[in-house]
């Protein structure tokens, strides 16, 4: 059984190959291709954190193991390990780290549905956060389109990103995101950190945190005003406080992906990606990953 660490994935894993594999995981998610259960949460309420099981098999056979700890630091919030099976026998072949595959697939979906829903000619790209959500972010909508200005903001460590990544940090989330064409939303909010009435006609948001069924990223004027996409109809109605609330999805991005239903339609709508991570999306990378390791170490 190979085992890999954060190291070995970061050096066979690239945001370029895994923005295709993440579109194709999630067109055959929506074609019922994949089999995937709902997560099943463990709660650790003592220590502020819960524990995340998510099988899945579509063509490649295995489980992620994910805790979420919003509350630490100096260490990650989220951690976690992906088994892989072999599907013919069910031998364990291989386990890696799961956190950095976490980041990559969670921006790399988000790019998925920001090359399908964002305008083709944008210019203003807005970051709410600054934690390696954001990192991974920036990295992947810059692949998918070309921005003139980008702008972050966060409570605490804006101008640090800022100045690390060469983008503007703005002095309150307000002025970040009015007038912005695509804006991300990468905070571990429990509470509305994004407003309606801060949102442009034709805007693109890729919403990914909140994903309790208690919590909420968004407010109720966002959620009204936009046409919704999500990954997974059956998780998104238990798992997210914003889509509880909303109510109306209009269609999952593997459907998009797969043409059922339609992306954009105009110029002034304003589109939401409300990302929860699926289980097929973490199999689908780490088989990539396990297919490159095998090359490489036949080479």
């Amino acid at each position: 059984m190979k085992i890999l660490n954060e190291e070995d994935v970061r050096s066979l894993l690239t945001m370029k190959e895994l923005i295709p594999a993440m579109a194709a995981a999630l067109a055959d998610l929506s074609n019922k291709k994949a089999v995937q259960p709902v997560r099943t949460i463990v709660e650790v309420a003592d220590h502020h954190g819960f524990l995340g099981v998510m099988p899945a098999y579509n063509g490649a056979l295995g489980a992620k193991l994910v805790t979420f700890y919003p509350e630490n630091k100096g260490i990650h919030t989220h951690n976690g390990v992906i088994l892989l099976f072999r599907p013919e026998t069910g031998e364990p072949i291989a386990m890696m780290d799961g956190r950095l595959i976490t980041e990559m697939r969670t921006a790399a979906v988000s790019a998925v549905a920001t090359d399908l829903l964002a305008r083709r000619s944008v210019k203003t790209f807005a970051i709410i956060g600054s934690g390696v959500q954001a990192s991974s972010h920036l990295e992947a909508l810059r692949i998918v389109r070309e921005f003139s200005e980008i702008r972050v903001w966060s409570l605490r460590n804006a101008k640090a990103f800022a100045d690390r990544h060469g983008i503007t940090a703005s002095p309150t989330a307000d002025e970040a995101v009015r007038g912005a064409d695509v804006v991300v939303v990468a905070t571990g909010a429990q509470q509305p950190v994004l407003f309606g009435r801060w949102i442009s006609p034709g805007t693109h948001i890729n919403a990914i945190g909140a994903n309790r069924p208690t919590w909420r990223e968004l407010d109720d004027e966002v959620l009204t005003m936009s046409k919704i996409y999500v990954e997974s109809r059956e998780s998104a109605k238990v798992e997210s406080g914003d889509l509880i609330a909303a109510g109306d999805i209009f269609a999952e991005i593997g459907e998009v992906v797969s043409g059922k239903m339609p992306a954009r339609q105009n110029d002034d709508e304003i589109t939401l990606f409300k990302s929860l991570g699926t289980a097929v999306e973490d199999i689908a990378a780490a088989d990539l990953v396990y297919q490159k390791a095998t090359i490489s170490n036949t080479d």
